[in-house]
C-alpha cells in the first residue's frame, strides 16, 4: 500500500533535495491561479476545487487576478511569456513542465519559482481531475519557501512529491517520455504489424490490450528482468528470425525499430535471473 507520507529524494546533495522529515506541516497555500486552459490546467483547477483549495481559473495567458501563486500549465515555449505576465500580479510563480529549468523564469521575472510536474497522463475528459491521486509529482523550488509550497500543493492533491534537482530535470523527463509517450508509439507499431497480418486495427488493439496491461503490471511489481517473457527471454532464435522476416516483408519501415528493441531485449535477458527467463 502506498504510504501517503512517503517522499522519494533525488540528489540529496542539492539544496532543493534536502529532507524535511520531522519538519512542521506545510503552510496554507493561499489563492492559486491556474494559467492555461489545456488538459492539465483544466484538470488541476477541477482537482484543487474538489479538495477545497482557493483556486481561480484556468485563465488565459495574459489574464490577471490577485493570487499568492500562479501555476503555469502552458506549453514549454509559452512559459517565459506567461511567467513575465504573471509576475505582475503573483509573488510566486510555478510551472508544470517536466523539462524546463526554473532558472529560466526566475531570471526573467525576479520572482520566487517552483516546479510541479505530475507524473501522469491526461485524456481531456471528466476523469482527469481524479488522476492526480496516488501519482508522483516532481517538485523543485528556487527557495525553501517555494519548495515547501510545491510539496504542500502536491500533498493537497494526494500526490507523492519527488524532488528533482535542476541538473537532472531533462533526464527525469526523458524517462517519463520513454515510459509513457514511447509506449504509445510502440503499441501503434504493434497495431501496424497486426493489421498487415490480417487483423483489423481496432480488433488488434482490443486483443493486445490485456497483454499490455499484464506486462506493465508485471514490470511494476517484479522489475524488468523477471517481467521479460517471450522468445527473447527464452533465447528462441528460430522464432525471432521468423518474426523479423515477417516484419521485413510486411512492415519494413518498422524493421530498424524491431532490431533496436531486439538488441535491448537480449541485453535485458542476459542480466535476468533464471526466474526471469520463464516463457
Amino acid at each position: 500500500m502506498r504510504e501517503l507520507e512517503r517522499e522519494t529524494t533525488i540528489d540529496t546533495n542539492s539544496p532543493t533535495s534536502a529532507s524535511t522529515e520531522g519538519s512542521a506541516a506545510p503552510r496554507a497555500l493561499g489563492r492559486i491561479a491556474i494559467v492555461g486552459r489545456g488538459r492539465l490546467g483544466s484538470a488541476l483547477a477541477a482537482a484543487l476545487g474538489r479538495v477545497g483549495a482557493d483556486v481561480v481559473g484556468p485563465l488565459g495567458h495574459d489574464e490577471s487576478v490577485e493570487a499568492e501563486a500562479a501555476l503555469l500549465c502552458v506549453p514549454d515555449a509559452a512559459i517565459a511569456h506567461a511567467a513575465r505576465s504573471a509576475a505582475a500580479w503573483a509573488p510566486l510563480i510555478g510551472h508544470t513542465s517536466g523539462a524546463t529549468p526554473l532558472a529560466m523564469i526566475a531570471e526573467s521575472t525576479g520572482a520566487d519559482c517552483f516546479g510541479l510536474h505530475p507524473l501522469q497522463t491526461f485524456a481531456g475528459d471528466d476523469a482527469d481531475a481524479d488522476r492526480f491521486r496516488g501519482c508522483a509529482a516532481a517538485i523543485a523550488g528556487t527557495s525553501a519557501a517555494a519548495l515547501e509550497f510545491a510539496e504542500g500543493l502536491a500533498r493537497r492533491l494526494d500526490m507523492d512529491p519527488i524532488r528533482i534537482d535542476e541538473r537532472h530535470r531533462a533526464g527525469y523527463h526523458a524517462a517519463a517520455s520513454i515510459a509513457s509517450n514511447f509506449l504509445i508509439v510502440l503499441e501503434d507499431a504493434a497495431e501496424t504489424v497486426a493489421e498487415r497480418a490480417g487483423l483489423d486495427r481496432a480488433a488488434a488493439r482490443a486483443a493486445l490490450a490485456p497483454l499490455v496491461r499484464a506486462s506493465v503490471e508485471n514490470w511494476a511489481e517484479l522489475g524488468p528482468e523477471r517481467a521479460l517473457t517471450g522468445p527473447v527471454a527464452r533465447g528462441d532464435e528460430a522464432t525471432i528470425a521468423a518474426q523479423r522476416s515477417a516484419i521485413e516483408r510486411s512492415a519494413p519501415e518498422l524493421l530498424e525499430l524491431f532490431d533496436s528493441l531486439l538488441e535491448r531485449g537480449r541485453s535485458l535477458a542476459a542480466r535476468a535471473t533464471p526466474l526471469g527467463r520463464a516463457a
